[in-house]
């Protein structure tokens, strides 16, 4: 489907890459404008006038807000492309529920070991046993190589654990607690989709600083 597509997004959400990625895989073009924060655009207030946050994707003029929500409807409005959801509705039940864990169960663990010790670990574990139970083989990609849902929501949020490592100075994701989860991230961030659409490495460790000393500075007061 012909039209102009435009994303408001943040260089650093794993929310926004998401949907970064799932254009990419689709081969849509798209304008990316890059919103700032901590002084958020007039076009962003408006477009997302209930949660004022990035992505916002717009379609023809049409705003669509809430990642999955957007990735959802990029699979369905450009059909000629890469199919990003299992056509079978057991197994497309599946992949949204374990892109929701990603990001309401997960995420913010991750994030929270910036600030706290955080329960990431447990939350991990689950996911390494969930896999194990729901793809014995490994998460699927839908179409061969091509990058599935889950794909797409777990690259930019599992892909930042060697940034994480560097910043809190000890091991996140041990391939020995969970092989599954590690083999899977390592075989995501080696796609050159992923390596194209990722931040830059040295840029997020100083965002994730910056997070971190923050944080243990407010803890102290």
């Amino acid at each position: 489907m012909a039209g102009r597509v435009v994303l408001h997004g943040m260089w650093a959400s794993p929310y926004s890459k998401g949907v970064e990625l799932a254009l990419k895989v689709k081969g849509i073009e798209y304008e990316f404008v890059e919103e700032d924060l901590t002084n958020k655009s007039e076009a962003l207030m408006r477009y997302n006038p209930v949660h004022k946050k990035v992505p916002v994707l717009v379609h023809n003029g049409k705003p669509i807000v809430e990642s999955l929500v957007i990735i959802e409807y990029i699979d369905e409005t450009w059909k000629e492309g890469p199919r990003l959801l299992p056509q079978d509705p057991y197994e497309r039940a599946k992949v949204r529920f374990w892109t929701g864990f990603l990001q309401q169960q997960l995420f913010g663990p991750m994030i929270s070991l910036l600030k706290t010790d955080g329960e990431a670990q447990e939350k991990l574990k689950v996911l390494e046993e969930g896999i194990k139970g729901s793809y014995p083989g490994g998460p699927p990609s839908i179409n061969g190589d091509n990058m599935g849902l889950l794909d797409i929501v777990g690259c930019p949020i599992l892909g930042a654990h060697k940034v994480l490592e560097e910043v809190l100075g000890k091991k996140f994701l041990d391939q020995e607690k969970y092989p599954r989860v590690t083999s899977w991230v390592k075989a995501l961030t080696e796609l050159p989709l992923a390596k194209e659409a990722m931040p830059p490495h040295e840029k997020l460790v100083g965002l994730f600083q910056f997070i971190r000393s923050r944080a243990l500075e407010s803890a102290a007061a």
